[in-house]
């Protein structure tokens, strides 16, 4: 998926800036994989074994895991997609209906998690339920 789809896809964007951040699955920190992602993303790849170590606790930290990817599924598969271009339809059309007011609830959001960590310097998280 990498070498076929993802990066022929970045090709096609002025991404020159970049960050690429993935978690520590053993499939995604394979050698063959990190060189690959290092030759495109050179500093900028937050990864197990790349140059950016993933943050501990990351999970817990990256809006991506906490809020986008559970937001953007309850929505895209809502209304059942039976074929894979109605799912991309789909993926599409929730993406672009983010709207600012959202992403800045999520990065106040955020930065209370951060400061939670800070305070607790790295400690555990309890279950804590952040508001949206």
């Amino acid at each position: 998926m990498i070498t076929n789809f993802f990066i022929r896809e970045l090709n096609n964007h002025d991404v020159k800036e970049l960050w690429f951040q993935q978690d520590g699955a053993t499939c995604h920190t394979a050698r063959v994989t990190i060189d690959l992602l290092k030759d495109t993303f050179g500093d900028r790849l937050i990864s197990r074994f790349g140059p950016v170590n993933w943050p501990p606790k990351s999970c817990d930290l990256t809006p991506l895991d906490y809020f986008l990817w559970g937001y953007v599924k309850s929505l895209v598969y809502a209304d059942k997609p039976q074929t894979l271009d109605h799912l991309e339809d789909n993926i599409r059309h929730v993406i672009a209906d983010i709207r600012p007011q959202m992403l800045e609830k999520v990065i106040e959001n955020w930065t209370s998690r951060l400061d939670y960590i800070r305070a607790s310097r790295g400690s555990p998280i309890p279950e804590i339920i952040f508001k949206m």
